[in-house]
């Protein structure tokens, strides 16, 4: 079975779901049980789905789990627009997050059709 650790896809997920932590820290208060929680979860979903995913021993299922963290990428990308037009965080980590997680989603991309495809997954490829 795969490590998802040792997945670049899954270790790119982590480090910007912290990215994502620390750029929610000056919200508004007010915020905290809603973009703030929503925005969160998205990002902790990216990588939990990929690890998830990993471990499931159909193509079909891995694929379906890949499909649903890019879905999760996107929902993040959508919440960073809505901060931004608040004007919530720093806008340069806003545009640099939002960059990341287009890129991070095509990585989860090419790593659901390549397990559609049938080829394995290497432990330090996407």
């Amino acid at each position: 079975m795969q490590d998802f650790r040792k997945l670049h896809v899954w270790q790119i997920a982590q480090e910007l779901s912290v990215d994502i932590y620390r750029y929610c820290a000056d919200f508004p208060d007010d915020e905290r049980y809603g973009l703030t929680s929503q925005i969160r979860r998205a990002a902790v979903s990216v990588g939990s789905n990929i690890a998830e995913g990993s471990k499931r021993r159909s193509r079909t299922d891995k694929a379906r789990l890949f499909n649903v963290s890019e879905g999760s990428a996107a929902e993040v990308g959508s919440e960073l627009d809505i901060a931004r037009r608040l004007g919530y965080g720093e806008l340069r980590m806003n545009e640099r997050l939002t960059r990341a997680y287009d890129e991070l989603a095509a990585m989860i991309d090419a790593l659901r059709e390549r397990v559609l495809a049938g080829h394995t997954t290497k432990h330090k490829g996407t």
